[in-house]
């Protein structure tokens, strides 16, 4: 019992059949019915996506018995036999084995004669780049100024690797990679035609693993078929490929974001049992962070094949722009060097634990969310979490106790006090700031429960006038990419929540005097480092301790937590 597997069963007949490459066929079509073919067609691109398919279509259509159409019957006696592999005047070479100067120049002996059958002969050359330099030369001079009964169609995927002498010859057409959906709707419609059961996750899986490939993805497809007894079903799939679902994805990311490490100390015994693939995951974890990176900056329509919507909208509000792009970047490293590690597992966990330590700095002057809010907290977001902080003092507290003399007196450590709001920005010397209407903003968003993105805005934002739910604010030309649409409606969620009204911002770009949150937390950072250092050096222990040991402390190196 024979059986011809799906990539060779379901392979296009026509071009209406083809999946994608819509601009290669557009071409091809209207080169067919105005008569303008050219003599040397280039088809490249990667694997299985239709190079020598559309070449044998395209024989088809140029030997038709019904005549030149593009748009071939498909069932005389040409098109059978094309389609079977047996017509004469159809000449398939694989270049990888025939790479000699001797196999080319046999070859091209026979093209001076005309076709047996049909109206052209047809040399389709897969993978021509694998021919030697002597094969070039000897196949030039025939593919310049071939017989009129003779069409060269060439196919590769490695087109840098032909001379251009050869490149300037052809016709030459780049056939794309197929979008997921194209792989995933071609799978389903085979599937249905087969009467064949499956689940969605794990057609999405399959067209996932695809790469682009429709062929690859057909080979898949068949191997999970037998994997699952004629059905194709999610938790085969994933075992089969070596993945985790959606789930295991989205509670990975998130205990990420929130810090969680009990929760990815589970998630990591999990993923482990499961045998994956962990070259993949790092993979579909650089999708993800795309994928949030993405909804943060060009709005709520942006999807994820990866997660379900709310858990995209929790990584996009929970995370700032600038975390997602440290976490692709470091995930980016770990796909590059996982080869590296000792085995896989260790390279894969080794990189989470990367993710857990280190996030930039946060923005000191935004109010912390409630607890169970699923926000972070200040001191969650320090470039390197590696300590706790201790209870702040108060801004009228005690000189810093003496350290210990087995710490360096030149890097003494402080915690900042929690940073209030007042009715009005002061300048460094204490002098109120001339800002219409600051203070009111200030106190708004000091009191809205804003995070990530929509954090970021308002603490860039000048206020020019207004009053209650309506304002009119300047954001810096510089910056006017935190003015995402995304950004703009968490800014406006928050406060219609905490006032209850309709709310109206309008933000031009434009340089505002006065202050931002941002800026006036650092001055206020900055006040408290410097009103620390005096303390310090005014403290008797540790003078006693630069004396002794002759040691100095270093101007600004007193850190602040």
């Amino acid at each position: 019992m024979s059986y011809l597997v799906l990539a060779r069963k379901w392979r296009p007949k026509r071009f209406s059949e083809l999946v994608g490459q819509k601009h290669v066929v557009r071409a091809l079509v209207n080169g067919i019915e105005t008569g303008r073919l050219h003599h040397a067609f280039l088809f490249t691109g990667t694997r299985g996506v239709g190079k020598t398919t559309i070449a044998r279509i395209l024989a088809k259509a140029l030997n038709c018995v019904a005549g030149i159409s593009s748009d071939p019957c498909g069932v005389c006696s040409a098109c059978v036999d094309i389609d079977a592999g047996r017509y004469v005047d159809l000449l398939e070479i694989d270049a990888a084995s025939r790479t000699g100067v001797d196999d080319t120049r046999d070859l091209l002996d026979n093209v001076i004669y005309a076709p047996s059958r049909g109206r052209y002969k047809v040399y389709l050359i897969d993978e021509v780049h694998m021919l030697s330099k002597a094969s070039f030369n000897a196949l030039l001079k025939t593919l310049e100024e071939p017989p009129p009964h003779v069409k060269f169609l060439l196919a590769t995927t490695d087109p840098q690797k032909l001379p251009a002498t050869v490149l300037s010859r052809c016709l030459q057409f780049s056939l794309k990679r197929l979008e997921r959906s194209e792989i995933d709707t071609q799978m389903r419609h085979i599937l249905d035609a087969e009467g064949l059961s499956y689940e969605l996750p794990a057609i999405a899986a399959l067209a996932r693993a695809a790469d682009g490939s429709l062929r690859d993805g057909l080979s898949l497809l068949d191997q999970a078929l037998a994997y699952g007894n004629g059905n194709v079903r999610t938790d085969e799939v994933l075992s089969m490929l070596g993945t985790i679902d959606r789930s295991a994805l989205a509670t990975l990311a998130e205990g990420l974001m929130n810090g969680d490490r009990a929760a990815i100390k589970r998630d990591l015994l999990h993923i482990a049992a499961l045998s994956v693939d962990y070259s993949g995951l790092l993979s579909e974890l650089l999708v993800l962070w795309h994928d949030v990176a993405a909804r943060q900056v060009l709005g709520d329509d942006v999807e994820s094949e990866l997660v379900e919507d709310a858990v995209l909208v929790r990584l996009a509000e929970g995370l700032t722009p600038e975390d997602v792009q440290l976490y692709y970047q470091l995930s980016l490293l770990a796909r590059r060097d996982i080869d590296l590690a000792p085995d896989h597992r260790t390279g894969f966990e080794m990189a989470m634990l990367r993710l857990l330590a280190f996030r930039t700095a946060p923005l000191e002057p935004m109010q912390p969310m409630p607890e169970g809010s699923g926000a972070r907290k200040p001191a969650e977001t320090a470039v390197s979490r590696t300590h706790s902080a201790a209870p702040a003092p108060q801004p009228s507290a005690a000189p810093a106790p003496r350290p210990s003399a087995a710490a360096p007196p030149a890097q003494a450590r402080v915690n900042a006090p929690k940073l209030t709001v007042v009715s009005a920005p002061a300048t460094a010397s204490g002098a109120a700031v001339d800002q219409p209407s600051g203070g009111e903003w200030f106190e708004l968003i000091g009191r809205a429960q804003l995070r990530g993105p929509s954090r970021e805005l308002a603490a860039q934002l000048k206020p020019i006038s207004g009053q209650g739910a309506r304002w009119k604010l300047a954001l810096a030309p510089n910056l006017d990419s935190l003015n995402s649409p995304f950004a703009r409606k968490g800014l406006e969620d928050a406060l219609r929540a905490l006032l209850g009204d309709a709310v109206s911002l309008e933000i031009v770009a434009k340089v505002q005097d006065g202050e931002t949150m941002a800026e006036r937390g650092a001055r206020a950072r900055e006040q408290l480092v410097t009103q620390a250092e005096q303390d310090l050096l005014a403290d008797p222990g540790l003078q006693a301790l630069t004396r002794e040991f002759a040691a100095r402390v270093v101007p600004g190196s007193l850190q602040v937590d």
